[in-house]
């Protein structure tokens, strides 16, 4: 019996943040889920009082994927495997309100969904079974809470200010906002707009993991008159400083993070999540093995 501690926190890095840095690497893991291969394989590294953690590139270390591209369901998948019970994820925004600055972060509270369709959505699709998850609330409200105060705490060392209970649009891209769409989106009550969140969030409430979103601002959206529209070299700029920003919140919060974690309270609303939401279970025995990967406690292991 191993006496190892359990990976509990898993961390999703977006634009930029390839990787968390200055943490003791202990190994790599790939593993191959029913949805396929994560986009990058997950780093097991070393906080400092030994405690492990995952991380996982979302776009690929070499940025590989493109939003719409990337495999999210063999990401939370993959992450779920390995025993990790909430994530933790990053992604670069750009700003919908004239105080929401280039190199703030926010925690966003909503999402409003304006992708098409072509992203695999639900880890119930193509299969027997019909589950309806609940996700009014799309961010863990309990993880959401306890975040705020270290990540502020955190952010007042590099003086950058945190905006909280924002909403983030999550549109399709590649392409950015045309003029009309960005203001419509304000209109709307959108803060932010990124092209990563979904269905990240919907997977991860799927698979009862607590999951809550950084958000590093790196520009102004398409909607400010007389101004030029956003463009990646604009994005760019702002990402370095910001994944670095990333890393020093990371190491801030993560080692506490664990311990609320494995005590439990702040995952009283993910797990058990599912068990109301599933109104017609699994009828093929293929599809019961796929879920047992996610969810064993619903789907049991065939003999």
């Amino acid at each position: 019996m191993s006496n190892e501690p359990s990976i509990l926190v898993g961390v999703i890095g977006g634009s930029g943040l390839y990787n968390l840095g200055g943490l003791t690497v202990l190994k790599e893991v790939n593993p191959e889920t029913p949805w396929g291969y994560p986009s990058s394989p997950i780093t097991i590294a070393s906080l400092p009082p030994g405690i492990p953690i995952a991380f996982l590139a979302r776009h690929g270390t070499q940025h590989t994927y493109s939003p719409s591209s990337v495999p999210a369901r063999a990401n939370i998948a993959a992450l779920k495997s390995i025993g990790v019970k909430a994530i933790l994820a990053f992604s670069a925004v750009g700003s919908l309100r004239e105080d929401i600055k280039p190199g703030d972060f926010i925690i966003p509270s909503q999402i409003i969904d304006r992708t098409k369709g072509i992203r695999p959505a639900s880890f119930f699709e193509g299969t027997s079974v019909v589950a309806h998850a609940g996700f009014g609330d799309p961010f863990d409200v309990k993880l959401t809470t306890w975040l705020t105060q270290g990540v502020r705490k955190s952010l007042k060392q590099k003086n950058v200010d945190l905006h909280v209970d924002k909403c983030v649009v999550c549109m399709e891209g590649p392409q950015f906002s045309t003029r009309a769409e960005s203001t419509m989106y304000r209109q709307w009550g959108g803060d932010i707009i990124n092209m990563s969140v979904l269905p990240e969030a919907k997977l991860a409430r799927e698979a009862e993991l607590s999951y809550a979103l950084i958000a590093t601002a790196t520009d102004y959206d398409s909607w400010r008159p007389n101004e030029a529209a956003v463009t990646a070299a604009d994005v760019v700029k702002t990402l370095k400083q910001n994944a670095d920003i990333s890393r020093h919140v990371a190491a801030a919060v993560l080692t506490d993070l664990h311990a609320a974690v494995a005590e439990g309270g702040i995952l009283t609303d993910s797990i058990g999540c599912m068990r109301s939401a599933i109104v017609r279970p699994a009828k093929l025995p293929e599809d019961i093995r796929k879920l047992h990967y996610i969810l064993p406690e619903y789907f049991p292991a065939l003999s």
